[in-house]
């Protein structure tokens, strides 16, 4: 080989390790927002009430919180490449599942694989992420995070065209399942076949800078999980918006977090981290703050918007920090700060109900946006 060759080669198999790095958050995405269109389909089937309905969702996220340690530990050790494939066979034999099943156990069966299937990808492609931004020496985080938005853009779109269309739930998520192998044949030869940590322990307590990382991230997503199911309801209840335009709220949010995630690498490089999640923490408060304080549907619904542009770069940034720290092996930090962040989408809805319950929605929000004031405190400590 000719050293003009080898350069070339050398400089091939990075871009190909990014290209596949994004191909995963892409498909992670793009599976975990497939099953959204069927929700309704399967509360018919299953001849669900909404409580029943709650319990059953309940099941992909234990099945996530269950498999996202597990993930770790075996990207470790047999690397990314076989977790991702494994995870996405997972995820691409539950979705017909969860097309045709009508019986409740059924369907939660289906949930536990699937959610595992997910939880193990986004496990995995962070693994991914970390190991090929160290090797690249520059910010990758952020846009390998807005493929993951754009997935799921492209998921629950995707589906729900095909639904409009005409298409069957089974068929549906037959041509989302080819997807998924489709994207793995084209890229997953690029997705590390070796483990992060050679001779790492399946399992280390999360202690030290880890653990910080973890409570921010759970705040952030907390953020994130009161956008999805709480803005519709603030604006109908205490901005009197009609029930047809309340999805503008988080509509707002998300488009805004996925502009922020695509352009984030380079704010990052601009910036630094810990000036970003200074930003960061204080946008998405004074969003919240927007909403609470101005009594217009229009200023709720620019806050809604403000939050998911702070939010967005907030976790790619974490998750950077998590590479250069070492108090314990990157993989297994990965695996420990995704599932506490992940818990924080799961609980965050919840809590904020229960605060709500007893005070109100705003005063629910108003927590939140203190808590990300004390993300933006954190920055010179859990920045990089």
């Amino acid at each position: 080989m000719t050293a003009a060759a080898g350069a070339g080669r050398a400089r091939a198999m990075p871009a190909l390790a990014e290209a596949s790095t994004r191909a995963a958050f892409f498909l992670g995405g793009f599976g975990m927002a497939a099953w959204a269109p069927l929700v309704p389909f399967a509360k018919e089937r299953a001849h669900l009430d909404d409580g029943a309905l709650g319990l059953l969702l309940l099941c992909l996220g234990a099945g996530s919180l269950i498999a996202m340690p597990l993930a770790g530990a075996l990207a470790t050790r047999l690397g990314c490449r076989a977790v991702i494939w494994a995870a996405s066979l997972m995820i691409c034999a539950a979705l017909p599942w969860l097309a045709i099943g009508a019986s409740p156990l059924w369907l939660a069966a289906a949930l536990l694989v699937f959610g595992a299937g997910v939880g193990a990808v986004d496990v995995a492609a962070n693994i991914q992420a970390v190991t090929v931004e160290g090797a690249a020496g520059r910010t990758l985080m952020s846009g390998f995070h807005g493929l993951f938005s754009l997935g799921g853009i492209a998921g629950a779109g995707g589906v729900s065209l095909l639904l409009w269309l005409g298409a069957s739930p089974l068929w549906a998520m037959l041509v989302a399942a080819a997807i998924i192998l489709g994207l793995m044949a084209g890229f997953g030869h690029g997705l590390l076949s070796h483990g992060g940590a050679d001779g790492a322990p399946l399992f280390v307590l999360p202690h030290g800078r880890v653990v910080l990382i973890g409570w921010l991230c759970f705040i952030v997503f907390l953020a994130e999980g009161s956008m999805l199911d709480w803005s519709a309801v603030f604006l109908t209840s205490v901005r009197d918006v009609a029930p047809a335009h309340a999805g503008l709220g988080y509509a707002g949010f998300a488009v805004a977090m996925t502009l922020g995630r695509l352009n984030g690498d380079r704010v990052v490089q601009a910036l630094g981290g810990p000036a970003v999640l200074v930003f960061g923490g204080i946008c998405a408060a004074s969003g919240f703050g927007l909403a609470i304080l101005v009594p217009s549907s229009a200023a709720a619904l620019a806050g809604f918007t403000m939050v998911g542009l702070g939010a967005s770069n907030v976790v790619p940034v974490l998750y950077s920090a998590i590479g250069r720290q070492t108090a314990m092996p990157p993989p297994l930090a990965v695996a420990a700060v995704t599932t506490v962040g992940y818990a924080g989408i799961l609980a965050g809805p919840a809590l904020i109900g229960f605060l709500a319950h007893a005070t109100s929605l705003p005063w629910a929000f108003a927590a939140v946006a203190g808590l990300l004031v004390a993300v933006a405190a954190s920055a010179r400590i859990a920045g990089p």
